[in-house]
This record gives C-alpha cells, structure tokens and sequence, in this order.
C-alpha cells in the first residue's frame, strides 16, 4: 500500500488524513515534507521561465502542476511534476530555444494546447488569470478552460494516477461563484461528454460535491471499474516508462504488457463511444494504431 500512494503521488494527502504518531506513517510524513519542499523550491525557476519567454516576446500559459497544487489546501499536499507551459504551435521553436538558454530545465513546453485546441489560443489569453509567485508572476488558465484540461488529461492518459482525479475533484469544488459552465462545456461535443464523465467519476469515486454541476447521468458502469483496476496496478506515466525502441528484445513482452492500453485511454485515444460498446475491441484497435505507430 505504501509503494502505491508514494507511486500515485498521493502519500501526502494520506498522511494528512492519517497522521499521528504510528511510526508507519514516517514514510508518509518524509513525502509530505519533501513535496512541500520541492514546492518552495520550483517558484523561483517558473518566475524565471516566464521571464526567459517574454523576454522573447512570448506569454506562455501555466496548466495542470503548480497550477492544479495551489488549489490544495496547505502546500506540500500535491506533488509539483514538471512546470506545464502552453504556447501556440508558431512560437514554440522560439520558446524552446529561450528556455534552454536560460538554463531551466524542470519544464514541459507544450506546442499548442493540447486538450484544448478546440477553442482559439486569443481566447484562452484573454480569460487566462495572472498570479504573483516567486518574485514574479505568472498566467494560468481560467477556472473553466482549467478544469476541462484536467478532465481531459485524465483520461487521456487511462486515469492511472488518483492524483489526477484529485485534482478534478478539488478544481470542481473550489470554483468560483462566478465559474462559467457555459465556457467549460463549449467546444468538441465528445470530449464535452468526456470532461462531464471525469467529473461523475470524481463523484462516483471520491465523494466530490458536485452540487450544481450539469453533469449528463452518471459514468458509464465500465469507467469506474477500470479505474479503480488500474489503480490497484500501479502503472507508471508514460513519462516515466523506458521508451520501447531501447528495450532489450528479452523484455519486449513486459513492455507491450505495460503499454496495453486500459479501457479509458483507449477509448480517449480513438474517439470511440462512451457508452453502449464493449470495450476489448476499442483496446484492440487503439493497441493497433499505437504499434503501427512504433513502427513507421
């Protein structure tokens, strides 16, 4: 259990909820004090990284994170990861040579808006919210285009980390008065249903009040089941696997066993219909196109 919650990032939420003076819990403690830690620490390089881009001329957009950590009640209860910066597709080989230049390394530059780019980079600018951290400041994505890209990267990503509904959970709970569900629904009908889908899931999982949320029923019977499959895994991120083209053919069985996809990533990753269809031929044609893929 322990290699679990220092493995999904969630040892300092639970040693939150279970402090005390069980000596077993020292382990819990040591990550809550690392996290806070390491969150002290990464202000000062995001300051400096918006700093190295506009000096470039470029306002980049800080997503997930930092972004997603300073909703957390106390600092330290949610693992930093890499500093998540968003640019549009035109100005990502200048700001990638501006962040190397300025020798911070801990960021994951995204070209374009990945989850998002079914609304214009003009209008995720305008509603994005700048904040002081660090000796500078920075900009974030709205509450509503925010919470639909943690919807979203979620089940991209197959939901493997609870971390990652944690943070669903905690940005539905947190909005503002004034959140715009409006603004959060607009755009690509299906990953609406998905991102509407994530939040059921936080309900149906982690007891998140969902008080006036327009949610549409509740999630398919098969997602919550696959979640909480995978997270009895253990699964690492795709960032943390061993690319498979420099795996010894030995462990190429093990490989393609880690990178099967579960039913939610595959579903996300073809498009395929939230309800009403089995699930074993949507892994199958997604496994299909991740091979053909490896392979060109």
């Amino acid at each position: 259990m322990l290699e679990l919650l220092l493995g999904a990032g969630c040892a300092a939420l639970a040693f939150r909820r279970l402090k005390g003076d069980d000596p077993r819990l020292e382990a819990l403690h040591e990550a809550h004090r690392l996290t806070a830690l390491q969150a002290r620490m990464r202000e000062a390089p995001l300051a400096r990284a918006f700093g190295a881009l506009r000096d470039a001329g470029i306002e980049p957009i800080l997503g997930k994170g930092w972004a997603a950590a300073r909703l957390y009640p106390a600092t330290g209860l949610r693992p930093m990861g890499d500093i998540d910066l968003y640019v549009p597709e035109a100005d990502a080989p200048r700001a990638l040579e501006a962040l190397r230049a300025s020798g911070d390394s801990p960021v994951d530059l995204h070209a374009g808006f990945a989850e998002l780019d079914d609304r214009s980079a003009a209008e995720l600018h305008a509603r994005s919210v700048r904040l002081s951290v660090g000796g500078g400041t920075v900009r974030v994505f709205s509450p509503e285009d925010h919470l639909r890209l943690l919807c979203l990267h979620l089940l991209r990503h197959g939901a493997i980390r609870p971390l990652w509904l944690v943070d669903v959970a905690l940005a539905v709970e947190t909005r503002p008065a004034a959140f715009d569900w409006g603004r959060f629904l607009a755009g690509d009908p299906w990953r609406t249903e998905a991102a509407r889908h994530a939040l059921a899931l936080a309900g149906s999982l982690l007891g998140a009040r969902l008080d006036g949320v327009p949610l549409s029923g509740d999630p398919p019977r098969w997602l919550a089941s696959a979640v909480r499959r995978e997270w009895g895994r253990g699964r690492p991120p795709h960032g943390a696997r061993t690319p498979i083209a420099v795996e010894r053919p030995a462990r190429w069985p093990r490989a393609l066993a880690v990178r099967w996809p579960n039913a939610v990533e595959a579903t996300y990753a073809i498009r395929a219909p939230w309800r009403r269809v089995p699930r074993l031929p949507i892994q199958l044609a997604a496994a299909a196109r991740r091979a053909a893929a490896v392979v060109q």
